[in-house]
């Protein structure tokens, strides 16, 4: 029977033609009516995204809407084709533009920045590469990303260095308060300090400028950990002023797993030494410091498709969605019995995302009836000075996604 009495076949039994549809149109941001109230529901569309529960841990990976995912796979594709006449040579033309562009959406020179795999590899770098001498010290706070924290203690056995840690103030009343934890860290000794532009666990967003003019008037270099920083909220590296900056892009830019960023001052590069030897040690560029070997290169075209899919959305307008967001939930159950929110208030000092704990659970029991009972995916934490889950959505989760959220822990905490 061929296809067209096959039909026939259908119709006769009253069976509609549904049973060959159309192809659908693939999504594309282009389709969009961005003057619409229900824009971020037709972003939403393109996401494929899993029903066996909410996802608010995208802090950790953010996955790709189906429009980057299909142009990741038309990278691979294109990369295997060439083989090894792209990675001798049309790589590192390719992987160099990605750079520039990535330098052009944080507001660096393209000489200042180059793609690493993560944060951890492009702060590593920082941190191994230091000129060091015994007796150095360095400061960081006990909130920073674990690994960072564990390879300056490395480095304390490597180098001979003393680490120095404090603790940020959780909900402070002004900047000031935040500079001066800092400030009462610094010797004659300290050398380089390591901040995080947001705090991982908590969405605290620090004045790192403050904390870098402060730092810098003591003849200390700044370090900036802003592995959630890049394409969650908009900034600008040269008026931050750090010396040095990493950043992880597979979390809120979207682009696939293995990308990273580093960003080194023009005047600070030639003072780093690299984690893996260069083909040149005469090298003067920053690309000195980011021989890796072979590597997925296809990853590294994704930047650009990530950045161009964020530049259509608009930074600011993702910005101000996130942290929405964010603010819709926390603010629901900020000041409920039982229940204590560990992201500042003021929403200068946060974006999406926040920490919630229902005080009379432990934040592993907490996120697994948040998990089993409610079908909430989150992030327990529960370590330096913080207990709770993190939430962090991102621009297709639903306001209606963030009332189960805030249902859920009323009931907890009831």
């Amino acid at each position: 029977m061929n296809k067209r009495s096959f039909l026939k076949y259908l119709a006769a039994f009253g069976i509609g033609g549904s049973v060959f549809p159309a192809a659908a149109k693939p999504f594309s941001l282009d389709q969009l009516d961005w003057n619409s109230d229900d824009i971020w529901d037709q972003i939403r569309a393109g996401y494929r995204i899993k029903r066996d529960y909410i996802n608010f841990e995208n802090g950790y990976y953010c996955f790709l809407p189906e429009e980057l995912l299909e142009k990741q796979i038309a990278h691979i594709r294109e990369v295997n084709f060439q083989a090894s006449h792209y990675m001798r040579g049309v790589q590192f033309e390719n992987k160099a533009k990605s750079a520039a562009a990535l330098a052009a959406l944080v507001g660096a020179d393209a000489e200042e920045v180059v793609l690493t795999r993560n944060t951890t590899e492009s702060l590593d770098l920082i941190i191994s590469g230091y000129p060091w001498k015994p007796g150095d010290e360095a400061v960081f706070s006990n909130q920073d990303y674990g690994s960072m924290q564990t390879m300056f203690e490395m480095a304390s056995k490597r180098w001979g260095i003393k680490t120095v840690k404090i603790d940020i103030p959780m909900d402070p009343k002004n900047d000031e308060e935040v500079v001066e934890a800092y400030r009462k860290a610094i010797t004659p000794k300290t050398k380089l300090m390591m901040v995080p532009h947001i705090v991982n666990i908590t969405g605290h967003i620090l004045p790192v400028r403050k904390i870098a003019d402060m730092a810098h008037s003591y003849g200390v270099e700044v370090m900036l950990d802003g592995a959630h920083a890049v394409g969650h909220f908009t900034f600008n590296m040269h008026e931050l002023d750090c010396d040095y900056y990493g950043s992880s892009l597979h979390k809120w830019l979207s682009v696939p797993l293995g990308a990273g960023m580093l960003y080194v001052k023009k005047d600070k590069i030639s003072k780093i030494q690299p984690l893996l030897a260069p083909f040149d040690l005469n090298l003067k560029t920053i690309a000195y410091l980011n021989h890796i070997g072979t590597h997925p290169a296809a990853t590294d075209l994704t930047v650009i498709d990530s950045i161009e899919f964020q530049n259509r959305i608009g930074a600011k307008r993702k910005e101000d969605r996130l942290r929405f967001i964010q603010k819709y939930w926390s603010d629901q159950v900020r000041n409920h019995p039982g229940i204590k929110v560990n992201t500042p208030e003021d929403p200068s000092r946060c974006c999406g995302i926040g920490n919630v704990w229902v005080e009379k659970y432990t934040p592993a029991e907490m996120g697994k009836i948040l998990l089993e009972k409610y079908k909430i995916f989150t992030a327990p934490i529960d370590g330096s000075g913080v207990k709770g889950v993190r939430v962090s959505p991102n621009i297709y989760t639903t306001t209606a996604e963030c009332d189960q959220l805030v249902k859920a822990l009323k009931e907890m905490a009831s």
